[in-house]
C-alpha cells in the first residue's frame, strides 16, 4: 500500500477542517501553537475529559505539522536531517498516543453498551 503526496495533503486538510477552534490562517504558519484549539461550547476549560482530549488532538496536530514543515525544509535542501528525524519521531509518538486513547475509549464504550440495566 502506497500513500501519495496528494493523499497526505488531503488527509491533513480534512484534519484541519475537523477541528472546530483551529484558525486556518494560523495553520498556514510554520509553527501552530497548541493553544489555537479551543474547547467546544459546553465543555469546561479545565478538568473535563473532553477538554483534555481536545488539547491532546491540538498538540498532536501541531506536532504533525512541525514534522511536515521539517520534512519540506529537508526536501528543499534547507533543513537538517536530525531535525526531520526528531520531528517525525515526536509526531509518531503523539499519533500512537492518540490512537491508543481512541482504542481505549471505544473499548470502554463497547463495554458500557454491553452492560445490562
Amino acid at each position: 500500500m502506497s500513500i501519495g503526496a496528494l493523499d497526505a495533503a488531503a488527509a491533513y486538510s480534512r484534519a484541519l477542517t475537523a477541528l472546530p477552534g483551529l484558525d486556518r490562517a494560523a495553520a498556514a504558519e510554520p509553527e501552530v501553537a497548541p493553544a489555537a484549539v479551543t474547547p467546544a461550547a459546553g465543555v469546561a476549560e479545565s478538568g473535563s475529559f473532553g477538554a483534555m482530549i481536545q488539547s491532546m488532538i491540538g498538540d498532536t496536530t501541531a506536532t504533525l505539522h512541525t514534522a511536515e514543515t521539517e520534512s519540506a525544509k529537508q526536501v528543499a535542501g534547507k533543513g537538517d536531517l536530525i531535525d526531520v528525524v526528531t520531528a517525525v519521531g515526536a509526531a509518531e509518538t503523539a499519533l500512537n498516543t492518540i490512537v491508543a486513547v481512541r482504542d481505549r475509549m471505544v473499548g470502554a464504550y463497547t463495554e458500557i453498551m454491553h452492560m445490562q440495566i
